[in-house]
């Protein structure tokens, strides 16, 4: 063999060698894996009826405690009704009569299908309007624009009316049901509060059995309280930020 063919020979080793992938030996024992960690959020029950003044205070009052502990709440509303088999339209009777009822179902339609922060607003503008507008179909129209939610594709106007009456089969349902459950829960008055499936305040013309407090503060406070003890995190962050 000639030294010529020798150094085309060591050549081409080289370059192959060069243009292959570099072998990596890859120690199994220092092979990570993220670790999924899944918090508990604090479940707040609100018992209201839509067209209640007490209602209304207590849900401005939980847009405040929201702005702070958004992220730690799965927050849900149950409506104070009673069963009646001869109302022709909701099979409930709601205290404020028949448009407070449709108002329910708006509410439990977009709390249902609507993303949290889109039904939460969607209750904030019904508020806003005046109790008196409260479970018109303009209101659930008009609100639903203002929080985002597409009444026609969202799911939201199937149950509870395309054209916001709040009389669609399964809106009434759910009203139907909620009624049910609000009974079950021992919830009477509008507006009484439930933290973590404790019964924690009543406001009804004031505020009632307000053992650890009625204010934002308060209300931020138990809720923290709540859910370091949901996640085992008793030695971690103060309950009162």
């Amino acid at each position: 063999m000639t030294l010529l063919t020798l150094a085309s020979l060591a050549l081409a080793l080289v370059t192959r060698t060069l243009a292959s992938p570099p072998l990596v030996i890859q120690d199994e024992s220092q092979t990570s894996f993220p670790s999924v960690v899944t918090e508990t959020k604090v479940p707040v029950i609100l018992g209201v009826m839509s067209r209640c003044p007490d209602a209304v205070l207590c849900e401005s009052v939980f847009d405040q405690v929201l702005k702070r502990v958004a992220n730690k709440v799965d927050l849900s509303l149950t409506f104070v009704a009673h069963t009646n088999t001869s109302e022709p339209d909701f099979g409930v009777s709601c205290k404020h009569g028949p448009t407070e009822c449709a108002g329910n179902v708006h509410e439990l339609c977009a709390m249902k299908y609507a993303p949290p922060t889109h039904f939460w607003e969607f209750v904030q503008c019904q508020n806003y309007q005046g109790i008196d507008k409260i479970g018109q179909p303009d209101t659930a129209l008009k609100c639903a624009n203002t929080a985002q939610i597409d009444w026609v594709n969202s799911g939201v106007g199937d149950c509870a009316g395309l054209d916001g009456s709040g009389k669609a089969p399964e809106g009434v349902l759910l009203l139907q049901n909620s009624a049910k459950a609000t009974a079950e829960l021992g919830i009477e008055k509008s507006c009484t509060i439930l933290i973590n499936g404790k019964q924690v305040c009543i406001h009804d013309g004031t505020w009632k059995q307000c053992e650890n407090g009625h204010n934002v503060h308060d209300f931020v406070r138990q809720i923290n309280h709540e859910y370091n003890k949901l996640n085992g995190n008793r030695n971690g962050e103060e309950d009162d930020f």
